[in-house]
């Protein structure tokens, strides 16, 4: 259903009509975007598409911090919270649901919230994102002590956003704002406001477009560092995947092989000796092979000893240059062998 703007409501959508933020302004660099052959037009889409990543690098720093808030709230056994609406709300949903598969976590460590609810990732639910109440509401229902709520919204403004963020901070919990606005008009409501300057749109206000691709590389590095940090990753190899079918199962081995430089078939046998467990096939394989880098052999370590080291040397982000422990647990290994 259409809304109209009425007398009830003008002063609401005043306040709309004068917002300040990019996402709302005329892009001079479209002005007779409709007049432009195909080839034309996917050039300019894509002149500015190429702006983006530069705009996300520029808060690096801001993202970093985030990092070790979200670190540090799921080492204590808290979950970070995406809450957003329309399409920012959408990319917290995607991201979060993705990390499930990639590293193995679960909704108790990062989750989103869509307004509208799960329908609402399909279909617009009129009227959900304007709803600070239910904001409000879900940190309630939803939020533990030690728990971390971000908001993503692209002009800054949400209420829907703004309500969970004043309801955690009213509570003691750290926030954030992921926004494409710099003046957002939330940022006053989270404690670490990280604000992509991306300009106007291609297509006057459609936020989909650059403002939501600033925030897929926002979220993509925040969720990932923070993932790194926590120890399921060794180097930049997924060591949390779970190899449930064949393709997995391939994926492992041959994260074995790069890992260790062994023989496929070997380490497919050391993988099914391990009972498909990445963590404890790989650290046999590396003591067994000597230290990377060092070209000195070890003989062949037991999987029930990488096992047991495996267990000494859990995933700790706080052990510097080793999260995952997996070097401390070869190290410990080969040290025993060389006494």
């Amino acid at each position: 259903m259409t809304q109209h703007p009425t007398s009830s409501d003008r002063s609401e959508w005043r306040s709309l009509v004068s917002l300040a933020s990019p996402t709302e302004e005329r892009n001079p660099r479209s002005e007779g975007l409709d007049t432009l052959p195909a080839t034309e037009l996917v050039d300019v889409i894509l002149a500015e598409d190429a702006t983006v990543a530069s705009a996300v690098q520029a808060v690096s720093a801001d993202i970093a911090r985030l990092v070790e808030v979200c670190v540090s709230a799921i080492d204590a056994g808290g979950t970070v919270h995406y809450v957003g609406a329309g399409t920012s709300g959408r990319l917290g949903v995607l991201d979060a649901v993705e990390l499930v598969p990639t590293y193995n976590a679960t909704p108790e460590m990062v989750t989103a919230h869509l307004a509208g609810g799960d329908a609402a990732m399909m279909r617009a639910v009129e009227g959900a994102e304007d709803d600070a109440e239910a904001g409000a509401a879900l940190v309630a229902e939803r939020c533990g002590d030690h728990d971390v709520v971000i908001g993503l919204a692209a002009s800054g403004r949400t209420p829907f956003v703004g309500g969970a963020l004043r309801a955690a901070r009213e509570r003691g919990l750290p926030t954030a704002l992921i926004a494409a606005n710099p003046a957002a008009p939330l940022a006053a409501d989270a404690e670490l406001a990280i604000l992509l300057d991306v300009g106007p749109e291609v297509v006057t206000g459609s936020t989909r477009m650059k403002a939501a691709t600033a925030q897929k590389l926002t979220l993509n590095a925040l969720s990932t560092a923070t993932m790194v940090r926590l120890g399921t990753t060794y180097s930049n190899l997924m060591i949390n995947v779970r190899p449930t079918n064949a393709k997995l199962v391939a994926r492992t081995v041959r994260m074995l092989v790069q890992a260790t430089g062994a023989d496929a078939d070997h380490a497919a046998d050391v993988l099914e000796e391990a009972g498909g467990e990445l963590r404890v096939a790989l650290v046999a394989l590396l003591a067994g092979a000597g230290a990377v880098g060092t070209g000195s052999a070890h003989g062949p370590v037991d999987v029930a000893a990488a096992r047991e080291a495996v267990g000494r040397f859990p995933a700790d982000p706080s052990r510097h240059g080793d999260p995952a422990g997996i070097r401390s647990a070869v190290a410990a290994l080969q040290e025993g062998e060389d006494r």
